[in-house]
């Protein structure tokens, strides 16, 4: 009796589930950007406490605490898209 050709096999690791994404790994810029904003963040707040609000920006007063968190917290938001 005559044997039928076999089928070629697939691997499940190669392709992915329906409805899944293939995730790449971040772009080598991906991860100094993540922490040189966290701690520019930090060192902006640091400043201003330390200058006693004459710097980075006098004109903005207590508004640069909010810059320095904003900054800081775009870092931290960036650590939720970070794959390696």
């Amino acid at each position: 009796m005559p044997e039928s050709k076999p089928r070629k096999k697939t691997s499940s690791a190669a392709q992915p589930a329906s409805g899944a994404q293939a995730y790449k790994p971040n772009a080598v810029w991906f991860k100094p950007v993540m922490f040189g904003l966290m701690i520019i963040g930090l060192f902006w707040i640091i400043t201003f406490y330390i200058s006693e609000g004459r710097f980075p920006v006098q004109a903005w007063e207590s508004w640069n605490i909010v810059a320095g968190f904003g900054i800081a917290i775009i870092g931290f938001l960036m650590t939720t898209r970070w794959r390696s």
